[in-house]
């Protein structure tokens, strides 16, 4: 039996969750929901939608839809609340594009009402689907990096820019996701400074071919909750996140929508070796770096020698050499990974959810929170110019 789903948004990524379920064997879309009747046009074109497919301007157009079991949503995230809230409420199974909503408080709410009503609500963390990440995980847990000692990641890209959130709440989660998941882990400190850059003249209306009113429009009709997530003087373009774990390690995160250099790399550095993540290298996605540091090796050297060949009596005494790091790498190993689409890996897994009525682990309500809590603690640090904050 074939699970019936509207998606609601038609946009970019909309458009890859129709796509992939259209071609799932137990999934049957029923509806397109978009404002912009263009993108509906375009969809209908672009997959030559059945005629049985309802394209709709409007969700409550296909509240009541015969069949239908489950609401995908790929809407602006200021919308992501109200749509999720009111499609459980109907009874229907959820899948959210991150982030589930923009506080806390609704995130919570959100779970609670899933859990009231029966209903699976699953969220679109696409990169904790992705091969490079479980076969890193694998790598991590098998010690072969030693022991870990720091990670950084870098998220960047030259526009779109976003008007609902900020570059923190656009890019971070993906990353404090995949380290979350490496290290088995969640942060017991946070910090994050930013940068709101002065936008030229002109540009208010329209940035990278995204128009302002029309972005303003979609999410009216989609019925936003308010925002509370965005530093006083605007939507930071550039933040620096530091994430402080229970056993010491430290990640650190560039993210920045105005970077002509796109960047989608993450890095965890360990004494036996270093395990790189680079999605903007598709022939070599994963990489294992193998080599040791060896923090005592030439001062250990140094004061043996000078136990065995002592300086005569008399002599001037011998100038002491400050201990050096040495560093020996053994090989770069590229990791061979299993071919397949992330988003696709999402789609099965969420529809394997609402088939057994069971959540997922990994991208559950539940799960999510606890991202949330950790992107809200790094909100109010932004805020306050990066002072450290416990998530809480």
């Amino acid at each position: 039996m074939k699970i019936g789903i509207a998606v609601l948004g038609a946009g970019r990524w909309g458009v890859n969750l129709i796509r992939n379920f259209l071609q799932h064997p137990n999934s049957q879309v029923l509806a397109v929901v978009d404002p912009n009747r263009d993108s509906l046009a375009a969809v209908q074109k672009q997959f030559n939608l059945d005629a049985s497919v309802i394209l709709a301007t409007d969700w409550s157009q296909v509240q009541a839809l015969p069949g239908l079991e489950a609401v995908a949503i790929a809407t602006p995230a200021s919308t992501h609340y109200t749509l999720a809230a009111a499609a459980l409420e109907q009874g229907y199974h959820v899948l959210a594009e991150k982030p589930l909503a923009l506080n806390l408080t609704e995130a919570i709410e959100l779970c609670q009402l899933a859990e009231k009503k029966q209903r699976q609500l699953f969220v679109d963390h696409t990169y904790l689907f992705h091969p490079a990440v479980d076969r890193g995980q694998t790598i991590i847990q098998q010690h072969q990096l030693g022991k870990l000692r720091y990670g950084y990641a870098q998220r960047t890209h030259f526009e779109p820019v976003r008007h609902d959130v900020d570059a923190l709440w656009d890019l971070a989660v993906h990353d404090i996701a995949i380290f979350n998941t490496w290290l088995e882990q969640t942060p017991i400190q946070v910090s994050a400074i930013g940068t709101v850059f002065p936008k030229e003249s002109g540009r208010g209306k329209k940035e990278s071919g995204i128009n302002k009113e029309a972005t303003t429009e979609i999410e009216n009709q989609f019925a936003p909750s308010l925002l509370t997530v965005n530093p006083a003087e605007g939507l930071a373009d550039l933040v620096w996140v530091t994430l402080t774990y229970p056993d010491g390690f430290q990640a650190f995160i560039h993210l920045c929508w105005l970077n002509p250099d796109k960047q989608r790399r993450l890095t965890v550095v360990g004494s036996l070796g270093t395990l790189i993540f680079d999605e903007m290298s598709p022939e070599t996605p994963l990489i294992l770096q193998r080599g040791n540091h060896n923090d005592r090796g030439e001062e250990h050297n140094s004061f043996e020698s000078a136990l065995a060949n002592p300086a005569p009596t008399g002599a001037a005494p011998t100038k002491r050499v400050a201990p050096q790091k040495t560093t020996s790498l053994k090989g770069r190993e590229v990791l061979s990974l299993e071919e397949v689409e992330p988003l696709r890996q999402v789609c099965d897994r969420f529809l394997n959810c609402v088939q057994t009525n069971t959540p997922c682990p990994t991208s559950s309500g539940s799960a999510s929170v606890e991202l949330i809590r950790i992107l809200s603690a790094l909100s109010k640090s932004l805020e306050l110019g990066g002072q450290p904050l416990i998530p809480f």
